[in-house]
């Protein structure tokens, strides 16, 4: 079971992913995602020019063995390059492990504490009334959770909402859009939008709404309290979360739950966050939070603080990230809820996969391994081209988070 080659392909079918293939002396091979969104190249660098020459040799049944040498033998550790890449070859790992034993990964985990994986979809409008029309949209679709997003009047390019009829996809391939933010206006509009959205749809459906970082503690607390009466599901990432303390200000001020993470890449990024109650969920990722293994020792911490997972799974997260998310979702004990955007139909045909979507739910099928592959011949005729996530700047021209 020895690795003897890989690989990192990097292809653009709508999107940019980054992918790592290891094949073992067997003839077995795993795949792993690396995509860094918007900073694709440097970990498809790091792999092919730092890590790959590491894994030739290596026994591909020593997984946790793997992960402690690529992150402590690095010396410069953590940082989302590092993590990434450390990600793609623990998920490659994990997949070559359930192939020999015939297996879907989520049994190698423990097997399922579920029988499917609650998943949300994104509703975007322009205005409340075309927020409410994307409501209903995924509600007749089956979902029962919904995250909504709406643009601010006066606010050019508001976060989380599509431009004419394309769809929202904070990829921008060229420079950065660099869009406008105005928190006054936002904290005066956003809770119209909830109060209509519970208007029409009742407390049947579950709301979520992220803020993406945009706040400062004391403002996310004051629409913490504003939103408690639309009972939301949580509201996401409400201010920057390297000052891990600022939360406790959040917590005195709004019952409101709490989703952060989705930027953290290790278990010390969240374990103040986690051991001081101070937030509900947590959306580390398989992919940027140094894979399955690393993600499993976040969730048994989170699970002695009552803390449940819920993990970002946008399009950045290619079908594997997807899939291995998936197969930790069903195992895990304090699962949470599960963020799902559709992939388009040029990345379904390079990644063909097992899982699957039914009434709100989802399942990451019972194929060997993850239950995804690629069709390299067919990813080879989209080429990466360059893409960058948008920059937000004040109504004064400061930048903004983003």
């Amino acid at each position: 079971m020895r690795i003897v080659d890989g690989k990192v392909i990097v292809c653009c079918p709508g999107r940019n992913f980054v992918v790592l293939k290891l094949t073992t002396e067997d003839g077995v091979y795993g795949l792993g995602d690396a995509t860094l969104n918007g900073r694709e190249l440097a970990v498809a660098s790091y792999l092919t020019d730092h890590v790959l020459p590491l894994l030739i040799g290596r026994d591909a049944r020593r997984i946790e063995d793997t992960w402690q040498y690529l992150y402590k033998g690095a010396y410069w550790r953590r940082g989302p390059v590092t993590m990434s890449a450390i990600a793609a070859v623990d998920t490659a790992l994990w997949d070559i492990r359930g192939k020999t034993l015939t297996v879907p990964v989520y049994q190698l985990l423990g097997g399922a504490s579920r029988d499917s994986v609650l998943v949300y979809g994104h509703a975007n409008g322009g205005t409340i009334e075309e927020t409410v029309q994307a409501v209903a949209h995924y509600a007749d679709l089956g979902y029962r959770a919904i995250r909504a997003q709406c643009a601010i009047p006066g606010v050019l390019h508001s976060y989380g909402v599509g431009r004419g009829e394309l769809a929202y996809e904070p990829a921008e391939k060229g420079r950065p859009l660099e869009s406008v933010w105005s928190t006054d206006r936002y904290i005066d509009f956003i809770p119209s939008v909830f109060e209509r959205l519970r208007k029409e749809f009742g407390f049947d459906v579950h709301l979520l709404h992220d803020v993406h970082h945009r706040l400062t503690p004391i403002e996310a607390g004051r629409v913490g309290r504003s939103l408690e009466p639309f009972r939301l599901f949580w509201l996401e990432d409400p201010v920057p979360a390297e000052l891990q303390s600022a939360f406790r200000i959040i917590r005195q001020h709004t019952t409101t739950p709490i989703a952060v993470g989705e930027v953290f890449n290790t278990i010390y990024d969240c374990a103040q966050l986690i051991e001081e109650h101070l937030i509900d969920y947590i959306r580390t990722t398989v992919i940027h939070a140094g894979g399955i293994s690393h993600m499993r020792k976040i969730a048994a911490l989170a699970e002695l603080h009552h803390v449940r997972t819920g993990s970002h799974g946008a399009t950045d997260n290619g079908p594997i990230s997807l899939a291995a998310a998936l197969h930790f979702d069903l195992a895990v004990h304090n699962f949470g809820i599960q963020e799902y955007m559709r992939h388009s139909d040029d990345t379904d045909r390079v990644f063909p996969h097992a899982y699957s979507f039914q009434n709100g739910t989802m399942h990451p099928g019972d194929a060997p391994g993850l239950g995804v592959d690629i069709d390299e011949p067919l990813a080879a005729t989209f080429p990466y081209e360059p893409a960058y996530l948008p920059v937000a700047r004040a109504l004064d021209g400061t930048v903004h988070s983003w």
